[in-house]
C-alpha cells in the first residue's frame, strides 16, 4: 500500500492541534502527581478512580505518558518514569497468568512495545513477546479466533466467545511477527481479522459486540449484545474498534480486502454521527437513552481515521482525514475539559457500560488516550504503539 503524507504534512501545523497538545501536556502534568503509576480507568467526581493492575485499562494512562514523553522531548518531564513504573507494575499480572485474557494487546503493546520501539530495551522486548506467546494461545483453532474472557465464576463457560474489542489487541502478534520472523503470531492476526469480516461485521457496516461460537466446532452459536444495546443494535465503540483494527490490520497484512472492510464500517460510522460529530453511545438504541454520547468512541475512530487515509488512494485521503480531524476538534472545542482544574479527565462524556449502568457520562482513560494519540497522529512526530 502507498502511503500519503501530503495531508498529514499540511495539517500537523494547525493551530488548534498544537494548542490542545500543550494544555494537555501541562494538565497531565498536574494530574500524575496524584496517579502516580497507578491504573486509572473511569473519573468519578472529578478524580480518576484507580483499578488493580490487572484491570483491562491498565495500558492506556502508561501509553498516553509515553506519547507525550516522545512528543516533547524534554528528560526532565515525569511521563516517561511514571510509564517505566507502571510498566514493571504489570509483571505481576504478567507471571501471575491467571488475570491474562485477551486484552493483553491492549496491555503490553501500550507498555512494553512502546517502550521497546522508542529505546530498544531487552526487557520490554521480551515482556511483550510473552505476552504475544499468552495472545497466540488464546486462539481456537476450529473458529479461527481468539477467545475472549476467561469464567468470571465457578462453572461458567464462555470458552468460545470472541469479541469486537479483540481487533485492536491483535497488533501485539503483528508486532511479534516482525521482531521474531516467526509467521505464526502473523498467521493467528490473520486468521482473527478475517473472522471478524465474516462474522462480526453486517453488511451495513455496522457491527456486533460479541459472538459466541461453539468451541468444539467453530460454528456460530448466537449473537450477544454485550455493551451495546442489543445482540442487533450498534454500540458505537465497538464501531469505533472495528474502524481502527481493521484499518491496523490492513495496513500490517497488505491486505485489500481489509481495507475495505474497514472502509465500509467507516461510512456506517460517520453516516451516524449527531451535528458535533461526536457519537452517541449507540446507534440503535432507543431515542431516549441517545443523550448519551461517548466520547471514547469518537477519539478511538478518528485515530483510525486518520490511519486510514494513509492507505487509501489520494483521491480518497482527504475526506478520511478530514473527518478525523472534525472529530478530534469538536472532542476539543465541544467535551474538553482543560480548564477544569477539578476534573482530572481530559475529555468529558464517555459511557462506559450502560446496559450495567456502570461509569456512565464520566471521562474515560481510553477516551483520553485515543484523543492524545490522535493529536500525535495530526503532529507527525510520535511512535505509533499499534503500528
Amino acid at each position: 500500500m502507498t502511503i500519503n503524507t501530503t495531508a498529514a504534512t499540511q495539517l500537523e501545523t494547525a493551530p488548534w492541534v498544537n494548542e490542545a497538545w500543550n494544555q494537555t501536556v501541562q494538565k497531565v502534568l498536574r494530574t500524575s502527581a496524584r496517579i502516580g503509576a497507578e491504573f486509572p480507568h473511569a473519573s468519578q467526581g472529578g478524580q480518576y478512580v484507580l483499578e488493580a493492575t490487572h484491570w483491562w485499562t491498565a495500558g492506556f494512562w502508561p501509553g498516553l505518558l509515553w506519547l507525550l514523553h516522545e512528543g516533547e522531548g524534554n528528560a526532565d518531564l515525569p511521563f516517561r518514569r511514571i510509564a517505566e513504573e507502571c510498566e514493571l507494575k504489570l509483571d505481576e499480572v504478567l507471571d501471575g497468568y491467571d488475570r491474562l485474557d485477551h486484552d493483553i494487546g491492549f496491555m503490553w503493546t501500550l507498555t512494553s512495545v512502546i517502550n521497546y520501539k522508542q529505546y530498544g530495551g531487552e526487557l520490554s522486548k521480551r515482556r511483550a513477546l510473552k505476552a504475544a506467546n499468552y495472545l497466540m494461545g488464546r486462539f481456537n483453532l476450529k473458529g479461527n479466533f481468539i477467545r475472549a474472557w476467561n469464567p468470571w465464576s465457578a462453572g461458567e463457560d464462555n470458552s468460545g466467545w470472541a469479541i469486537i474489542d479483540c481487533a485492536m489487541n491483535v497488533p501485539l502478534l503483528q508486532w511479534a511477527t516482525k521482531e521474531t520472523g516467526d509467521v505464526r503470531y502473523k498467521q493467528v492476526a490473520e486468521a482473527h481479522m478475517e473472522t471478524v469480516r465474516n462474522h462480526f461485521i453486517r453488511k451495513d457496516g455496522s457491527v456486533r459486540h460479541i459472538v459466541r461460537f461453539d468451541p468444539q466446532t467453530g460454528e456460530v452459536a448466537e449473537y450477544i449484545g454485550g455493551q451495546g444495546y442489543g445482540p442487533e443494535s450498534a454500540w458505537s465503540r465497538g464501531t469505533a474498534w472495528a474502524v481502527y483494527g481493521l484499518t491496523l490490520a490492513a495496513k500490517h497484512a497488505g491486505s485489500q480486502e481489509l481495507l475495505d472492510t474497514a472502509k465500509q464500517v467507516s461510512h456506517f460510522f460517520l453516516s451516524q454521527l449527531p451535528e458535533d460529530s461526536v457519537p452517541v453511545w449507540d446507534f440503535r438504541a432507543p431515542e431516549e437513552t441517545k443523550a448519551l454520547r461517548d466520547s471514547s468512541a469518537g477519539a478511538c475512530a478518528a485515530c483510525g481515521l486518520l490511519l486510514l487515509s494513509e492507505l487509501v488512494p489520494s483521491a480518497e485521503a482527504a475526506g478520511y482525514r478530514s473527518a478525523g480531524e472534525r472529530i478530534l476538534r469538536s472532542l476539543y472545542e465541544n467535551y474538553g475539559a482543560f480548564g477544569q482544574d477539578e476534573e482530572e479527565g481530559l475529555i468529558l462524556h464517555g459511557t462506559s457500560h450502560y446496559p450495567e449502568r456502570k461509569n456512565m457520562d464520566v471521562p474515560l482513560i481510553y477516551g483520553d488516550y485515543f484523543f492524545v494519540e490522535g493529536l500525535a497522529r495530526l503532529r507527525g512526530d510520535v511512535t505509533i504503539p499499534w503500528e
